[in-house]
Order: structure tokens, then C-alpha cells, then sequence
């Protein structure tokens, strides 16, 4: 495993800048922190990487997400007992359009991403940026979606079949994007609905006198997704 691939050599990790000469006070530095480059492309930038799941009867399998970062919406999502490079290839094209807006792709350095897989990236338009090692602050959002989604769920439940955690992971990446609220967005929706009822109203925070709340469960009741429907007549 490499240190650090030729495209993200230049962004320097954090936990070593204590040993870097120090740019005089008041003069630009002269790199950019990961940090920042992450920020002003967010709207360009995938990231995935893969999490492991324990089935009752203790087989594993390997759950693959890939993130958009600037909408924090979860563009694929698929699971697999055999994760190769091939497989993973195609997960990546079904996730990316052909007339996609993206230009970076963050993923970390297991070999399930062979060089292979990346020149065939490169192929569809996308920069390789691999983390280095040992850092997962540097596919934060990936990491973080990772751990919403052992929280959120995989805590709550275990998995019988691979196409039972495939259903499972596809009802919870539906609720994550289409109801689940995010601070960051502040707070949004990453597939904010667009149909949502809009009636003046003296007092906003107060619901019209011809709708009501319902509740929808998620995954037997474990989340809720709420809406406004017009009352019966």
C-alpha cells in the first residue's frame, strides 16, 4: 500500500504539520489543507468506501457507499460477500452517470481499488484522490455516513442473508436521503421533496385546518417519515 497516490501528494496531512517549517505570520502559505480543497470542490467530489456486516449465521459481508459530498445524498449503495476490484468497477458506473459533473472520486488504498480500477475512473472523468493511510478524517463524510448507518440501523438488527441486508440498506438509504435531516444543510434534506403543500397561513409554525400529520414507519417502525395529507372530507 502506498503512502500517498501522485494526485493528492500535495495536500499534506494534518498530524504532520507539526514537523513542517512554519510560514511567516501574515504571508500565504504555500499548499492548500485538504481541509479547505474539500470545501471549495464539494459540489465536484464523490467519495465511497466499504464497511463490513456480520450475518446471523457469522458470514461477512461488505457494504459499499458511495456519497455525494456537497448534498451529503447517498448516490449507490450495494452489497456484496465477494468485494473485487471488477465488482467494485461496476458499482462506480452504475453510481456515476454518463454525463456526470463530478471530478474527483476519494476512496482509501484497499486493494479492492487496484490501479486498474483507477485508470478506468480516470477513463470516465474523474480525478483519483486516495487518503493516505491510518487517516479517515481524510473521507470524513464517507466515514461518518458509514457510522449513521451502524447506528441508525445495522445496531438494530441482524442481517439473515445477503439479499435480506440489501433490502434492509436500500429502505434506510431512501430514508437518509429523502427524510432524514442534516445539520449541515442547514438543517436540509439531501432529495428535499418538491411536492410539499404550500398554503398562507397567519401563523407558519401552525398546520392548516385542512391537513394533518401522518406518520410512515421505516424498517418495521424502528424510524418514522412524517407528511402533511388533506383531511377526510
Amino acid at each position: 500500500m502506498s503512502c500517498c497516490s501522485s494526485s493528492a501528494s500535495r495536500f499534506r496531512p494534518v498530524r504532520y504539520a507539526k514537523y513542517m517549517p512554519k510560514c511567516p505570520r501574515g504571508q500565504p502559505r504555500g499548499y492548500q489543507r485538504w481541509s479547505t480543497f474539500v470545501r471549495n470542490h464539494a459540489s465536484a467530489i464523490l467519495a465511497c468506501d466499504f464497511c463490513v456486516v456480520v450475518t446471523a449465521t457469522f458470514r461477512l459481508l461488505y457494504v459499499l457507499i458511495v456519497i455525494e459530498h456537497q448534498t451529503r445524498r447517498i448516490v449507490h449503495c450495494n452489497v456484496t460477500t465477494h468485494p473485487t476490484a471488477a465488482w467494485t468497477l461496476q458499482q462506480l458506473r452504475e453510481a456515476i452517470p454518463s454525463d456526470h459533473r463530478y471530478r474527483f472520486l476519494i476512496h482509501d488504498g484497499d486493494g479492492i481499488f487496484s490501479p486498474q480500477l483507477d485508470k478506468s475512473i480516470t477513463h470516465m472523468g474523474l480525478r483519483v484522490l486516495k487518503t493516505p493511510p491510518r487517516s479517515p478524517k481524510a473521507n470524513s463524510l464517507c466515514e461518518r455516513v458509514i457510522g449513521t448507518l451502524r447506528r441508525e440501523c445495522l445496531d438494530f438488527l441482524i442481517p439473515l442473508t445477503e439479499a435480506h441486508l440489501r433490502i434492509v440498506t436500500k429502505n434506510w438509504v431512501a430514508h437518509y436521503n429523502r427524510d432524514r435531516p442534516h445539520t449541515s444543510l442547514g438543517p436540509g434534506i439531501p432529495d428535499a421533496p418538491v411536492d410539499l403543500p404550500v398554503t398562507p397561513h397567519e401563523h407558519q409554525h401552525r398546520i392548516p385546518d385542512h391537513l394533518k400529520v401522518v406518520a410512515h414507519p421505516v424498517l418495521g417502525g424502528l424510524h418514522h417519515e412524517y407528511g402533511l395529507v388533506a383531511k377526510a372530507a
